[in-house]
């Protein structure tokens, strides 16, 4: 009878230590309970690797995501939405970018604060916007380096 009980204690530990893991794994993607949040609108010349369900940050924590991106027909222009939590009020100077977490790293948008004493309400648009910089144009550009000679 203890071997019993031994067995149905160690597979009620491992259930609850699964359990455990499964809802700490789900907070880690954004799942589970949130607080409310806000849209915000910006427009970039390029959101290369920038996706639905994409991070925003802001000091390198996340404090929202992107919810929609779309190509805008008349500006050649990729037209973002992003959603950002309730208690993040950014000033209306605030800048926007595309960031990468290194050479190989994925994507994600930054938010740089400003300074002004405006905030942003909802709905409302970052106008400050820079796109996604190509490492294999900059790598290219370094190992081409330049064909002129410097004046002596």
């Amino acid at each position: 009878m203890s071997e019993n009980r031994a067995e149905l204690l160690a597979g009620a530990v491992v259930l609850a230590a699964a359990i455990g893991f499964m809802v700490w794994a789900g907070k880690g993607i954004g799942l589970g309970t949130t607080v409310g949040s806000y849209p915000l609108h910006a427009s970039f010349r390029s959101v290369e690797g920038v996706v639905v369900g994409t991070d925003v940050r802001m000091a390198g924590v996340k404090v929202g995501t992107v919810t929609d991106v779309v190509l805008n027909p008349k500006t050649f222009f990729a037209d973002t939405t992003i959603s950002l939590r309730d208690d993040v009020i950014l000033p209306d100077d605030s800048a926007i970018l595309v960031s990468s977490e290194g050479l190989m790293g994925g994507s994600f948008i930054e938010i740089i604060p400003g300074g002004s004493l405006d905030n942003l309400a909802a709905g409302d648009e970052i106008l400050d916007t820079q796109g996604a910089v190509s490492v294999i144009s900059l790598m290219m550009k370094f190992a081409g380096g330049s064909s002129e000679e410097a004046p002596q």
